[in-house]
């Protein structure tokens, strides 16, 4: 009889438990985010021209010149299999990665040997997903945007300060720097270089 009592006690507390926390809490937390940070709670979405483009919060592969490059991805901006590469810095794979990427980097932008170029865009970040870079990483890439969309020098003062008026301060300000979300400042470029084409 009491083991009876106990079994019926138990799967008692468990549907209560599965409804209280399973039920109750999910749509309560989904309430609060949906009238007080809509936009966060529905995914930070990027919406151009009434379709969606991408995410505030999930980087994407920018493999032409005309764009501001992200930082390179272990798991290619896929943030279903999200995570890093976990190659120790003895690995001869992530050198070879390094020396290939920053010759790349130097190369499409014309930099010269003792040139720094920030370490985001020369190592994959822990997610695979960031979506962003320094302003220092993107005030690199500007000469090359400039030379393949053919900016005027009134486009690329804008672009400079375009840069500037986007950055931000990380969140624990880890190097004092400001980083720049990639995928809101490649489509503030393409309206700027549709302005300056007309």
């Amino acid at each position: 009889m009491k083991v009876k009592l106990l079994i019926t006690d138990s799967i008692k507390i468990y549907l209560a438990a599965t409804l209280l926390c399973g039920g109750v809490y999910t749509f309560l937390v989904y309430g609060i985010g949906k009238v007080f940070f809509n936009h966060k709670a529905e995914g930070s979405l990027i919406i151009k021209n009434n379709a969606v483009v991408g995410s505030e919060l999930i980087g994407q592969g920018f493999s032409s010149r005309k764009y501001f490059r992200s930082r390179p991805s272990a798991i290619d901006n896929n943030p279903l299999p999200s995570g890093a590469s976990n190659l120790s810095w003895t690995s001869k794979d992530l050198q070879n990665k390094f020396v290939a990427r920053r010759q790349q980097f130097r190369t499409e932008n014309e930099l010269l040997e003792d040139d720094t170029i920030p370490s985001e865009m020369l190592f994959a970040s822990g997610s695979g997903v960031d979506p962003h870079i320094t302003a220092e990483g993107a005030k690199l890439q500007v000469g090359k945007i400039a030379k393949e969309r053919n900016l005027s020098a009134d486009a690329v003062a804008e672009l400079d300060w375009l840069i500037d008026g986007l950055s931000e301060n990380s969140f624990f300000n880890t190097n004092n720097g400001k980083f720049i979300n990639v995928n809101k400042l490649n489509i503030a470029l393409d309206e700027l270089s549709m302005r300056y084409a007309k």
